[in-house]
């Protein structure tokens, strides 16, 4: 089956935010045997970075981004089974995920944290605009693999340094790898704050996390 016009369907759903066509497109593509995670990385994320660019050139609107989001979130819950199916590892390891403080924004994150558990991670969402203070608490308390930070507002980017910083101070840093992400982060970023990697969309992120799981550094 040539999967690129199905793609493109997907794309274009999800840019015209139209849920049913969304679903139907999906739904009848897992039943024709397309692998549920080629549809959620060229298909779905495709879709949701369009969506992202034409919130960035002002052709649409907060509302129309977050609506996107949320369409694209609620389908891949349905999707969970799938996406979990007897070819994903399990038990990958505990991953804390949070939205850094000042930042209300977690469309990405919160797609971030369902592909991690779906691909077979622990995932525990701390949620958004969450300060340095409560993470250290957390790390502490859980002692996950890996630590995500999301920043969507260039303003709040110096937040994750702020996270970063805070564990050092703790003497906790050697203990969790950090990721971080969001629209104006980039890897040179993560490298100059000192995470251990960098993931710019939701499709990278499960990749980024094996890796510096395994201890590699690109």
């Amino acid at each position: 089956m040539n999967t690129e016009p199905y793609l493109s369907r997907i794309m274009d759903a999800v840019v015209s935010m139209d849920e049913k066509k969304l679903e139907d497109v999906v739904v009848k593509g897992i039943e024709e045997g397309i692998d549920p995670l080629l549809i959620v990385n060229e298909g779905l994320t495709p879709g949701l970075r369009k969506v992202g660019d034409l919130f960035a050139s002002e052709e649409i609107f907060l509302p129309e981004l977050v609506l996107a989001g949320q369409i694209v979130t609620q389908l891949m819950g349905k999707m969970e089974t799938q996406l979990s199916g007897d070819g994903v590892a399990k038990n990958k390891g505990m991953v804390l995920i949070a939205t850094v403080k000042g930042d209300v924004h977690d469309i990405g994150k919160n797609l971030v944290a369902l592909l991690l558990s779906a691909s077979g991670y622990n995932v525990v969402d701390l949620g958004k605009s969450v300060p340095a203070e409560t993470i250290l608490e957390k790390v502490n308390e859980l002692n996950p693999q890996i630590l995500g930070l999301s920043a969507l507002l260039s303003t709040t980017m110096p937040a994750q340094r702020e996270v970063i910083q805070t564990l050092e101070e703790a003497g906790m840093r050697e203990k969790v790898k950090i990721l971080v992400g969001g629209a104006p982060v980039t890897r040179a970023w993560a490298k100059e704050i000192g995470a251990d990697g960098y993931a710019e969309d939701a499709s990278s992120a499960v990749m980024e996390a094996d890796r510096v799981v395994k201890g590699t550094y690109t």
